[in-house]
């Protein structure tokens, strides 16, 4: 106990000097909003991947695969593939250019200038206000939790401290107070996550071994009780896609592969980083970086909690889900059951980098989006201006916490479908749009505006009347139409509303951009792509 407060304490003094450095730096409102232009590639990437991984990403996902195996391990690919390849060469490069041409600041000030509306900008505001902080909320709880769990103390107690400090370095220090901290959280989790990796290979026998094992685990007698009930949802093994068109198959690959590895793609507090470099050559610097991180982070996680599998029998007979009665309990169990003690108290702090370092970065998006976005601060002078999105900044922190503290009590899959919700959201509002807004000239603001408003609105009736996930959860089907959803036989209530309202959202965009005629002025346009594709 002692090694670990030690440990926290030493952590949690370098993140002060960082915000303090970042409140040091932080000269204007472009400093506070992204970071003045001229945040290092490294410290770039470092950020964009930490703000990605959260500690639900670690523990949660990772307990996911606990059930599922090797197949999350497509998410890694999408992540990589999607998240940093295609999101910094395809559009990060014109992101950057467009925004300084636009002078954005923000996320939705991007999206408003480009289609030269007040509508879309305070709309995807509104978006961000709303429904950032339960995902923000959800975290918060998870990474209290743990605390509260490792160090002993109320959760309460752990939940004002772990705000308090957050906030503090996202109220003073911005953004640049957010990516340096980012960069050093990003650092730690490299480094746990390491050692994790070298670690169970090591306990199996190297990589072949290990893999062998677990595949023929799949076949072994003594487990076929365990594995029944799975089967019987498509389940192959844990080195295996579930079925086709199996229940599991749709869980795995619409709501964990597609739903997040796509909607990241429209992630506000991750687009937002484009813009904090000064040229492509930066970002081209920042891929390899971004991508190795990524690897690490998730793909560990999903190698380890589907290995797990292999050292739980080994030790008790049972797979990790029976041991550990749940998904959400096998990396913990792992890491106190077969992790030494010093090892523990490293990763405390690995996933208090993860929690803080994705946190940090919605409290500031969310913070923006009411200061920026919702008030409009331009033509005000510099002070009042950074005094207006510090207030955003400061609703944003006070409206989270309260979350965290109320939904434990009223939602108690809160954490469990906050990262879908809030990804699938994003991708069905925001990424037809965004992806018109940045390579298309003749994309009229009217079919913006349409393919947003049936992107939002199909993602929110899918999960409150058909996903099974979400509408068992929010209630809202069962107060209408007394029962939990509306289809409840059959995979259809598998399906990630993501496939549904983005695909929507793409046809509708589409269809009446051809039906109607960009009214932008040519000098518009022209000042938006101003040295872009040259």
């Amino acid at each position: 106990m002692v090694v670990k407060i030690i440990m926290v304490i030493l952590y949690l003094g370098v993140v002060g000097y960082l915000g303090f450095l970042g409140y040091k730096n932080t000269k204007t409102t472009k400093d506070y909003l992204i970071g003045g232009r001229k945040i290092h590639p490294a410290v770039m990437a470092l950020s964009y991947g930490a703000t990605f991984i959260s500690t639900s990403a670690i523990i949660g996902f990772g307990g996911t695969a606990g059930v599922f195996g090797f197949s999350l391990l497509w998410l890694t690919f999408l992540n990589i593939f999607l998240g940093v390849f295609i999101a910094f060469v395809v559009f990060g490069k014109r992101t950057r250019k467009m925004g300084h041409n636009m002078e954005a600041h923000t996320f939705p000030e991007f999206l408003g200038k480009r289609y030269n509306s007040k509508f879309i900008q305070k709309f995807a505001g509104v978006v961000i206000f709303l429904f950032m902080p339960v995902y923000t909320a959800a975290v918060m709880i998870g990474a209290s939790k743990f605390i509260e769990g490792s160090l002993n103390i109320d959760y309460n107690v752990a939940l004002f401290f772990f705000a308090a400090i957050v906030a503090a370095y996202v109220f003073f220090g911005g953004l640049k107070g957010v990516m340096y901290s980012d960069a050093f959280q990003g650092t730690i989790m490299f480094i746990g996550m390491s050692i994790l990796v070298i670690a169970i290979y090591s306990k199996l026998g190297g990589i072949t071994a290990a893999h062998q094992k677990l595949t023929d685990l799949f076949s072994n007698p003594a487990i076929a009780d365990q594995i029944k009930g799975l089967q019987g949802g498509g389940f192959q093994g844990w080195t295996a896609l579930p079925a086709l068109f199996s229940k599991y198959w749709w869980i795995v690959v619409s709501s964990i592969v597609m739903g997040v590895g796509i909607g990241v793609l429209a992630q506000p507090q991750l687009a937002v980083r484009f813009m904090t470099v000064k040229s492509d050559r930066e970002l081209n610097r920042a891929i390899p970086i971004g991508g190795m991180f990524i690897l690490m982070m998730t793909g560990v996680a999903f190698l380890v909690g589907a290995m797990s599998n292999v050292l739980f029998f080994q030790e008790s007979g049972q797979i990790a889900v029976v041991a550990a009665k749940g998904t959400d309990g096998i990396m913990s169990l792992f890491l106190n059951n077969f992790m030494p003690e010093w090892f523990v108290s490293v990763f405390l702090v690995v996933l208090l980098a993860a929690g803080m370092s994705t946190i940090s970065s919605q409290l500031h998006a969310v913070g923006t989006a009411v200061g920026r976005d919702l008030f409009n601060t331009e033509g005000k002078t510099e002070k009042k201006a950074m005094l207006i999105t510090r207030l955003g900044v400061l609703i944003a922190i006070i409206f989270t916490v309260f979350l965290a503290y109320w939904l434990p009590t009223v939602w108690d899959g809160a954490i469990a479908i906050s990262t879908g919700l809030f990804f699938g959201l994003c991708g069905a509002a925001f990424l037809p749009m965004y992806f018109a807004a940045l390579f298309s000239k003749k994309i009229s603001k009217v079919a913006a505006i349409s393919g947003m408003l049936s992107g939002f609105s199909a993602s929110m009736l899918w999960m409150m009347f058909f996903h099974s996930k979400e509408s068992t959860v929010l209630k809202v089907c069962e107060l209408i139409f007394g029962k939990p959803m509306l289809v409840a036989d059959g995979v259809l209530q598998f399906v990630d509303p993501i496939f549904i309202a983005l695909t929507l959202s793409i046809l509708v965009t589409v269809i009446v951009a051809a039906a109607t005629k960009s009214k932008f002025e040519d000098k518009h346009i022209e000042a938006c792509f101003n040295g872009i594709g040259k």
